[in-house]
């Protein structure tokens, strides 16, 4: 397994570290899920460019990536709607868009083709990265202030970017769908 393949792997692992941390809603543990989360983010980068870079590029990191993503993601929203930051709706939507997307890869593996992430599929990764990012603030905020005014402002902010996060999700699975609907009827 090359280099770019186990930092993709570390992701996996820092996934569920960062979870459990968010879990304990105490200022050093979302301080610290906060800092795991930016250098799982991180990693995401680094694979690629190594990938890239050293010709390392595989099918098992094209199919790895991408779900390393969503287990870090994934994991991320859970623990957040386990603190009620977010609501069950918006966390449903995405992790659907997920499973839809991830059988769709899975399907044409089978048939020997891998598919890769498309642009607004990354575009929807990072917003979810940078939304992700945001809620952390929110939390560490809040978890510093006892203000309820703050508390339901922040709600507010949280409330406005998963929208667009949601929106961003949606849209992209859609795209996806549209851009391998050839595969798709094959089904």
């Amino acid at each position: 397994m090359n280099l770019a393949n186990q930092l993709t792997l570390l992701r996996i692992l820092l996934a569920f570290l960062c979870a459990a941390l968010i879990i304990k809603n105490t200022l050093f543990s979302l301080i610290l899920s906060f800092l795991i989360f930016i250098l799982a983010s991180f990693t995401d980068y680094i694979d690629g460019l190594i990938a890239r870079k050293n010709n390392l590029v595989s099918d098992l990191g094209r199919i790895l990536d991408p779900i390393a993503d969503k287990i870090l993601v994934i994991l991320v929203f859970l623990a957040f709607l386990e603190l009620g930051i977010i609501h069950t709706w918006m966390v449903g939507i995405i992790i659907l868009r997920e499973f839809i997307i991830t059988g769709i890869r899975i399907f044409a593996l089978s048939k020997g083709v891998v598919l890769e992430a498309k642009k607004f599929g990354k575009h929807k990764t990072f917003s979810q990265m940078l939304v992700i990012i945001f809620i952390f603030l929110v939390l560490i905020f809040l978890n510093l202030s006892k203000n309820t005014s703050s508390r339901n402002l922040a709600q507010l902010f949280v409330d406005m970017v998963m929208v667009y996060v949601v929106l961003v999700t949606i849209f992209s699975g859609l795209y996806y769908l549209w851009a391998n609907r050839r595969l798709i009827k094959t089904f």
